[in-house]
């Protein structure tokens, strides 16, 4: 049995997740619950027509700046420097890229119209947040997630239309964002590459 969320935004205790991670199901995508569901190691992730469905994994993946790995053909990528980076100035533009990648493994996007209004409200906020990379003016590159104001963000999606361009992104977020942690929801070969590693939900709610 998962638990419906009704008008209040407190959800049921971590240790009642299913084996998936699925903490609750429901409720609605505001900005007071939003917030609310971050600070607590929560995040929504479901698919267009299904109920709002809210997670919190038993093993979180994330990533400690002093562990990033950037390899030596990232390094040249990135001494290169054929690319402008931004940050907050198409954020629009970066979460409708993240909407239309196709995904390996995926049917469709995540990234619902009802998400997409969302974050778009949260950005408004200063909540949310974007990284863009430009090649002669063209988005070509980047990322978006919640900055939580205490040290983590919390990384939801990136794209990428020209080699290493989300990468080029990520580096920046970790190496210019002052932050302690990134979290980077669920396993990922990609995200592992950069450094990122898995701990237990207890000691991520612990560094929250």
């Amino acid at each position: 049995m998962y638990y419906w969320l009704g008008e209040h935004i407190d959800f049921p205790p971590h240790e009642l997740s299913s084996e998936e991670g699925v903490i609750a199901l429901g409720g609605d995508l505001s900005v007071k619950r939003l917030l609310h569901a971050y600070k607590n190691g929560i995040f929504p992730w479901f698919n267009e027509g299904e109920p709002i469905v809210w997670y919190s994994p038993s093993k979180r993946m994330v990533l400690f700046p002093d562990e990033l790995k950037i390899s030596k053909s990232m390094r040249q990528v990135l001494r290169k420097n054929d690319f402008v980076i931004t940050e907050n100035k198409a954020f629009e533009e970066v979460i409708l890229a993240c909407k239309k990648t196709q995904r390996k493994n995926q049917d469709g996007t995540w990234i619902t119209d009802d998400m997409l209004s969302a974050y778009l409200k949260l950005h408004k906020t200063g909540l949310a947040k974007s990284i863009e990379v430009w090649k002669e003016d063209e988005l070509v590159g980047g990322l978006y997630g919640v900055d939580l104001d205490n040290g983590v963000f919390c990384g939801e999606s990136m794209f990428s239309k020209a080699s290493n361009m989300s990468k080029v992104a990520f580096i920046h977020l970790v190496k210019k964002g002052n932050y302690k942690l990134i979290d980077c929801q669920v396993y990922n070969d990609h995200l592992a590459s950069l450094g990122a590693n898995e701990i237990s939900r207890a000691q991520f709610l612990e560094f929250l």
